[in-house]
């Protein structure tokens, strides 16, 4: 079969090599985009990673396309009705970062907390002034944690070794893990009146969409800290700065924004906003937030650890394994996906 990753470092094509005793492998450095699909209309399988073009305009252009294997654990970024009615199946990476998304996490808290970006930046310029450098303490704040899965559930953890207050959100709670590590759960608005701090880590679909938007804002405490490492679409954006130009929210720590991918991309912004559509009005918005000296915004980096992008490169090179055998595993939509 011919297979194509996409977005791929030189260090990262060793996981792949192996494929090479049965297939053609290909490796591209840049994202797969609509202008540059056309050359790779040979391919039976793709390995992106997030910012590649998964949208009807590229997939169409694909005609031999079995398998999407995407280098990540969310799959909101892939058109998968297409996939659906075209017979393309998609897998994922399911688990590869809990721990090292929770540590990224509390990296964001505690350089808001202690004030690390003012300190860092004053004392390169040799001032040693600890004028406007006072932070606070984690420990007795209440963290409140929506989305309680693997990634939440290292969160907790780790709060709990800060020996802060947990109170936590989910659609479908874990009592166990409750009494287990010393949390409680509520309904979304209690943990949102409750927080000191919210952090974020549930999935992107259209049921958490805008989840967190005025209404939620306005059930928080003046002053909350707001964390987000899982997906940008989660936080209207528009909300969160009125909520910040207020002293609603006193700071922000995001590893993710709604229109990150076109922002990426700045030498094509205006040629890819307007041939795919993209909302002006909250990229303006992701423009400002990243302005704003009470928010602090960092790449979608989370994951990028040497341990959790090995432990990703070799699930998705296992994935791509086991579909050409016959036995495809981690499949999360497309054609005849299993139940």
């Amino acid at each position: 079969m011919h297979i194509v990753v996409f977005e791929v470092e030189a260090w990262e094509t060793e996981s792949f090599l192996p494929l090479q005793d049965h297939h053609q492998v290909r490796f591209e450095k840049e994202p797969l985009t609509a202008e540059t699909a056309e050359q790779f209309s040979e391919a039976d399988i793709i390995a992106p990673f997030i910012y590649s073009d998964m949208g009807q305009d590229v997939l169409q252009q694909l005609p031999r396309l079995k398998l999407i294997a995407t280098r990540s654990t969310g799959f909101d970024h892939i058109d998968t009705e297409f996939c659906e009615q075209n017979g393309i199946q998609v897998c994922n990476v399911p688990s590869y970062g809990e721990n090292t998304v929770a540590e990224h996490t509390f990296g964001l808290l505690l350089t808001l907390s202690h004030r690390l970006t003012e300190a860092i930046d004053r004392t390169r310029k040799g001032d040693f002034s600890q004028a406007g450098l006072q932070g606070f303490d984690l420990m007795g704040k209440t963290l409140g944690v929506v989305g309680t899965g693997t990634i939440g559930e290292k969160v907790i953890a780790i709060a709990k070794g800060f020996q802060m207050d947990v109170i936590a959100f989910d659609v479908s709670p874990r009592p166990e893990l409750a009494r287990r590590l010393g949390f409680r759960y509520a309904g979304l608005n209690q943990v949102l009146a409750a927080a000191d701090v919210v952090t974020l880590h549930v999935p992107a679909n259209p049921q958490t969409k805008n989840l967190i938007s005025t209404e939620q804002f306005n059930h928080m405490k003046d002053g909350v800290v707001l964390i987000n490492t899982s997906r940008g679409q989660i936080v209207n954006v528009d909300a969160l700065i009125r909520a910040l130009a207020e002293g609603k929210v006193a700071a922000a720590g995001l590893d993710v924004l709604p229109e990150e991918p076109v922002m990426r991309e700045e030498a094509e912004l205006l040629r890819s906003v307007y041939r795919k559509r993209h909302n002006l009005d909250t990229l303006l918005a992701d423009h400002v937030l990243l302005r704003l000296r009470n928010v602090i915004i960092t790449p979608h980096s989370a994951f990028n650890t040497r341990e959790a992008v090995q432990r990703i490169l070799d699930t998705t090179a296992e994935n791509i394994e086991q579909f050409t055998s016959g036995s495809p595993q981690n499949m999360v939509a497309g054609a005849e996906v299993p139940v």
